[in-house]
């Protein structure tokens, strides 16, 4: 019976190769064997599908002559036909190491390029230089690339040998055994950490590591308007490796709470206390800004507990800054003369 391929992995028969790898993928985690709930036949279903429409040759061929171009029989032939034998060619056997490789526990068949440790540090800063930013010197001690052989791993000018255990590929070939067979895989060389060179004479100062660990020092900018607890990622500030990428250097930041700002988002919120005098007839007072000190206008009659809003005096953002609220508290005075009591009960303020 004619099967249709291109209906088993749900992909258009204009799908492209990229599409085709992507809907195998999910078909086979989701049916594999050896997941809870995966299913044997439609997992073959679609390994058989991803077989010819995986390889443009056959693809082709399916195109124009359907499924029964494929139908057969003949040793080491199984899956309609397809041939697992060894794993050392056809459409998609480089694919199946990268899809199961977590599944069984072993190496990708694709070499991921290697990457150096990412290193955490917490730094504390002030209320006010979280706002405005600023930039701090941060020192470490890390691994970083070999002054002295430049990362080589080799003494300057000595020549270098090629890697006998991976002959210069930098990776090493394995066989996995799993439920469909051998799977060919691909591993970084132990020998040359994925170099694919050996030094003939070691570097005198990190040994043939292409690393060396050393005190450094560098600026760190802090953007204004971080809050507490904000992350900052410095690329390429990790850990480095031979023959990989080095690691990144995240920085979590401690912000202290001000005694005289509330922050809401990009809102500072502040208090200013005033006098019964003040509220009734009005007054200009002085109120803290992380800028400085600026004159607020009260106008009469203010009740406690209203707010003033100063515009452009929050925390900076990227379209401007935010705005400060200013909450008016009334005191009512506690200690009053004999004149003052009697001023106040002659005018008689009930409300």
């Amino acid at each position: 019976m004619a099967k249709d391929y291109y209906k088993i992995l749900d992909v258009d028969k204009n799908a492209s190769q990229e599409e085709i790898k992507k809907a195998f993928r999910k078909l086979a985690h989701k049916h594999h064997p050896d997941k809870q709930g995966g299913n044997e036949e439609k997992f073959k279903e679609a390994n058989e599908a991803y077989q010819v429409l995986g390889d443009e040759k056959k693809r082709s061929q399916y195109d124009q002559f359907g499924s029964g171009a494929f139908d057969g029989s003949g040793g080491g032939q199984g899956f309609g036909g397809f041939d697992f034998s060894g794993f050392q060619g056809g459409a998609g056997f480089q694919d199946f190491g990268d899809i199961f490789g977590d599944m069984f526990g072993g190496g990708r068949s694709r070499q991921r390029e290697r990457r150096g440790s990412d290193i955490q540090v917490d730094m504390d800063i002030t209320f006010k230089e979280s706002i405005f930013g600023v930039q701090k010197e941060i020192e470490l001690t890390k691994s970083d690339t070999c002054d002295r052989c430049s990362g080589t791993g080799g003494e300057p000018g000595e020549a270098m040998d090629t890697c006998k255990d991976c002959n210069g590929d930098g990776v090493t070939i394995g066989i996995q055994r799993t439920i469909l067979g051998n799977i060919q895989t691909k591993q970084t060389c132990a020998t040359c950490q994925g170099v694919g060179e050996m030094p003939k004479k070691p570097c005198a100062t990190c040994h043939g590591q292409g690393v060396d660990r050393k005190k450094q020092k560098f600026t760190v900018t802090i953007p204004s308007g971080v809050e507490h607890g904000a992350m900052l990622r410095v690329r390429g500030q990790g850990e480095a490796i031979k023959g990989g990428q080095t690691g990144d250097l995240f920085v979590r930041l401690h912000v202290p709470q001000d005694k005289h700002f509330d922050r809401q988002g990009t809102m500072l919120i502040s208090e200013a206390e005033i006098g019964f005098t003040q509220a009734a007839l009005g007054d200009t007072i002085d109120v803290k800004t992380v800028d400085g000190s600026v004159d607020l206008k009260i106008p009469a009659g203010t009740q406690s507990g209203a707010q003033f809003r100063l515009r452009g005096k929050g925390v900076p953002t990227n379209r401007g800054r935010g705005d400060q609220i200013v909450v008016v508290r009334v005191m009512t005075p506690q200690k009053l003369s004999r004149a003052q009591k009697k001023l106040l009960e002659e005018l008689d303020l009930k409300q």
